[in-house]
C-alpha cells in the first residue's frame, strides 16, 4: 500500500501539504467522531462513530536530528488529515519531523470500526500495541519539545501511539500533544498517553478538524508559550 522502509527530508512532507489537502473530502466521509486513521474519527476507521483514519502514507518522515533546533513533530495519520496538521506546525517552527508507521500498514478495510472483525476493531478490543517500522526517531534524546499528533479513535488516541509513547523516553521533554477528528475532542487521549509514557511534561493538547486553516494551527502554536 505504502512504502513503509524510506526516510525522506522533512521538505518532502511539506511537498505533500497539497496532496494532503486533496484528500480531505475522503476523510469527511470516513466519519463521525474522531480520527480512527480510517474511518471515524477524523482520522477515524470508516463508519460514522469514534475510531478514526488518517490514510497518509506509512513511512518515516524524518529531518537530521537538530537540524531545526530542539522541537520534533512526531505524528501518525492513517487518512491524511493529521499529517495536515502536523505539516503545518513543521513548517511554522521550521521543525523536524517523523512519521509514525505501523509496520503493517492500514488498508481501508482495516479501518472500519463498524465492522467487530475489522483489524482496528480487533486491536481495540485486545488493547493492542501495533508493530512499528521504526519505534525511536534518530536523535531522540537530543529534542527538547515533541509535537505529537494522532486521530481519534473511539475517544482514543489511535493504537500506533501506544507503542510510540511506551518505546520512548520522554524525561525532560516538554510534550504537546494534538488530534484530528470530524467532531470528538481531545477528551482525556493526551492524559493516557503521558500515564503509559510515565515520564515528559506533558502540556494540555488540542483537536482540529482535517480541513483547519493553517493560520488556525499557527495561532495555538504561538499561543502555547514555548
Amino acid at each position: 500500500m505504502f512504502d513503509v522502509d524510506s526516510p525522506v527530508e522533512r521538505r518532502a512532507l511539506l511537498r505533500r501539504a497539497g496532496a494532503v489537502a486533496a484528500l480531505l473530502p475522503l476523510g469527511g466521509l470516513l466519519s463521525a467522531c474522531g480520527e480512527v486513521e480510517a474511518g471515524a474519527n477524523g482520522d477515524e476507521p470508516s463508519g460514522s462513530g469514534s475510531a478514526a483514519s488518517d490514510g497518509a502514507s506509512s513511512g518515516v518522515d524524518q529531518a537530521s536530528a537538530g537540524s531545526a533546533g530542539s522541537v520534533l513533530v512526531a505524528y501518525f495519520s492513517a487518512t491524511g488529515n493529521t499529517a495536515g496538521i502536523a505539516s503545518a506546525v513543521v513548517e511554522h517552527l521550521g521543525a523536524d519531523t517523523f512519521e509514525i508507521s505501523p509496520a503493517q500498514p492500514y488498508a481501508d478495510v482495516d479501518l472500519n470500526y463498524n465492522d467487530d472483525g475489522s483489524r482496528v476493531s480487533q486491536e481495540r478490543a485486545s488493547d493492542a500495541r501495533p508493530e512499528l517500522s521504526q519505534d525511536i526517531p534518530d536523535g531522540f534524546a537530543d529534542y527538547d519539545i515533541v509535537f505529537l499528533g494522532y486521530p481519534i479513535w473511539w475517544g482514543e488516541a489511535a493504537w500506533p501511539l501506544r507503542t510510540f509513547v511506551e518505546a520512548n523516553d520522554f524525561s525532560g521533554k516538554v510534550v504537546v500533544p494534538f488530534c484530528t477528528s470530524a467532531s470528538s475532542g481531545i477528551g482525556g487521549s493526551g492524559e493516557a498517553l503521558a500515564e503509559l509514557a510515565g515520564a515528559g511534561d506533558w502540556r494540555e493538547g488540542s483537536r482540529f478538524s482535517g480541513s483547519a486553516p493553517t493560520v488556525d494551527v499557527a495561532d495555538w502554536v504561538d499561543g502555547l508559550g514555548l
